[in-house]
């Protein structure tokens, strides 16, 4: 049974008791990413992240690794382009230090410029990291075409001029314009008792306040189908495919789940077997969706070999159109439906999965859906729904085509054009 309270505040907390397991998994999210930031504040979320754990007014940032350490737990941090998570790992006994790491980092960070100094160093060799990963890479420079006039289109991670003109003040500035309370979810999964839990996540973080948050409203993302090619001096080229797909909230969301999972998203998926199990082109080829508020996408990686770039590329486009024009079979509907709910209640045994399942309800619907309510509507998925959505979405004239390696615009099929 999930628990639910809001605090006087409009923070948010959601619960769920899991017996048979000795740990707890307890999550701050902040409905704030990096599509929420100006320009101006370009990389400053996934900044955030760092910065919330380098030192507060009652603990050094070695203290707060240190404390964690003597724990045995996890302490850490993640941002995406819609939200800014701050989360712990710790045995049932250790919940209230966990707890109270966590508001310490969250309400007394001193954010010192000397950390916020050094930090932006490791921040741009972070983003170094991803440029000298053409995997990484391509999504980067796909997503930046795609979306190229929303917000959702540029880095997480900022870029290195974003990055390097960071200060204290835009720091404090951006957490007063966007941290409001009522943006702010805790979920916890895992063995605790509950009325003590309560009681001690009201103490820890009801008296938090902003009174002066602006939060920009998202605009819905418009997709620019595009084809690009930059050539690099590389061993493979890797290849980024993306067709329009579905907002969060959808609810043709389970049907695009099992339409994802046909076309690439398991090892007996239709491009895994005909791409790298039968014509042995690629080591790593899969599709995944993304999926925001006001929109999403269905993306399709693989890395080939720069003479097989023609033949990888046909072998996607076939398939497409297949699944377009001839729908699924049956069997790989029921196989499609049993992997999602597999992988699904697999994640239940673990308590950050459903810490996370929990947030991400809540940030979404303001509500929890039940396993059993989520396994039954992947069960009404027919392949009518799943054509209807093939038949929607896999159109060539809203393909959108990266491509990184050592390759020119006329290894391409002549299906594709080249964009400027």
């Amino acid at each position: 049974m999930v628990e639910r309270l809001v605090l006087d505040n409009g923070i948010r907390i959601v619960a769920e008791r899991m017996t048979g397991v000795k740990s707890v998994s307890i999550g701050l999210w902040v409905n704030i990413g990096s599509r929420d930031e100006t320009a101006e504040e370009h990389g400053l979320s996934h900044f955030l992240e760092h910065m919330f754990f380098k030192g507060t007014r009652r603990r050094s940032a070695k203290e707060i690794a240190r404390k964690i350490d003597a724990l045995g737990g996890e302490l850490n941090a993640f941002t995406s382009r819609e939200t800014t998570t701050f989360y712990a790992k710790v045995l049932d006994d250790h919940l209230p230090h966990a707890v109270d790491i966590l508001s310490d980092n969250f309400h007394r960070s001193v954010f010192d410029p000397r950390e916020i100094a050094k930090e932006k160093e490791v921040v741009i060799e972070e983003i170094k990291m991803v440029e000298d990963d053409p995997e990484d890479l391509v999504h980067e420079m796909h997503l930046a075409e795609v979306w190229r006039k929303n917000p959702l289109g540029r880095p997480i991670l900022g870029t290195r001029e974003t990055v390097s003109g960071i200060t204290r003040s835009k720091i404090l500035k951006f957490l007063a314009r966007t941290y409001d309370p009522k943006q702010i979810v805790i979920a916890v999964a895992g063995h605790f008792k509950t009325s003590a839990l309560m009681t001690l996540l009201g103490g820890a973080f009801e008296k938090y306040r902003a009174d002066a948050t602006a939060v920009t409203p998202r605009d819905a993302p418009e997709i620019h189908p595009h084809v690009q090619v930059k050539r690099r001096k590389l061993e493979q080229v890797h290849l980024c495919v993306s067709l329009p797909g579905l907002s969060d909230t959808d609810p043709n969301r389970y049907a695009l789940a099992v339409l994802n999972t046909i076309l690439g998203g398991s090892v007996s998926s239709r491009l895994f077997q005909e791409v790298r199990e039968r014509h042995g082109m690629a080591y790593s080829i899969y599709s995944s969706l993304s999926s925001y508020q006001g929109g999403g996408l269905v993306t399709l990686y693989a890395a080939t070999r720069a003479q097989n770039t023609h033949k990888v590329l046909d072998l996607i486009l076939k398939a497409l159109r297949g699944i377009k024009e001839n729908g699924i079979d049956t069997i790989e509907l029921e196989e499609a439906k049993n992997h999602i709910k597999g992988s699904m209640m697999l994640g239940m045994e673990s308590t950050s999965s459903r810490m996370g399942r929990l947030a991400k309800n809540e940030i979404r619907f303001g509500r929890d859906f039940s396993l059993s309510s989520v396994l039954r509507q992947i069960d009404k998925v027919q392949k009518r729904h799943v054509h209807h959505l093939a038949d929607r979405f896999f159109d060539l004239r809203l393909l959108s085509l990266t491509a990184i390696g050592n390759i020119d615009a006329s290894d391409l099929p002549d299906t594709l054009a080249v964009s400027n």
